[in-house]
């Protein structure tokens, strides 16, 4: 699985693209040629660009938990499949984002594509700064989640 280093100030253009950071295209290689999937996220008014390779990982794992004719698992894949786009970078480097899916993240013109283990997550650039926790807010949810596994050697 890659996880993605950074996060990049990207500029929309008048067509809904944005530039792919050349940055995050260095971590992918060959991976770019099977294109992506950019779907809503849902916790947050944000998009997710996953490369293929990893939504089809996220899908076994889907399939393995559901069953299409169980009504609530019906529902919940209806969900979680709505709101999703297949893209892939254009020849200068560039995603065009489904008009639907800037509207509901609110993104206008520019926004901040912030790197994570298997994906990108796409913010409009003034949401992403106002979700920021303080130094001692992600210290106690890193204690919280982590524990003290940082300080343990790796198995």
């Amino acid at each position: 699985m890659i996880t993605f280093i950074g996060d990049y100030k990207v500029r929309l253009d008048s067509k809904g693209r944005l530039t792919f950071p050349v940055a995050f295209k260095k971590q992918i290689r060959e991976e770019m040629l099977e294109g992506f999937v950019l779907k809503r996220d849902i916790f947050e008014k944000c998009l997710i660009l996953y490369p293929m390779s990893e939504w089809e990982r996220q899908n076994a794992i889907i399939r393995s938990r559901t069953n299409s004719f169980n009504k609530e698992h019906a529902r919940f894949l209806r969900m979680f499949y709505s709101g999703t786009a297949e893209v892939s970078l254009d020849g200068s480097n560039r995603i065009l984002i489904p008009k639907r899916l800037l509207d509901y993240a609110e993104i206008r013109d520019e926004v901040v594509m912030a790197g994570q283990s298997g994906k990108i997550e796409i913010w409009a650039s003034g949401k992403y700064i106002g979700m920021d926790e303080t130094g001692e807010e992600f210290a106690s949810m890193a204690e919280k989640i982590l524990g003290g596994t940082f300080d343990e050697p790796v198995k």
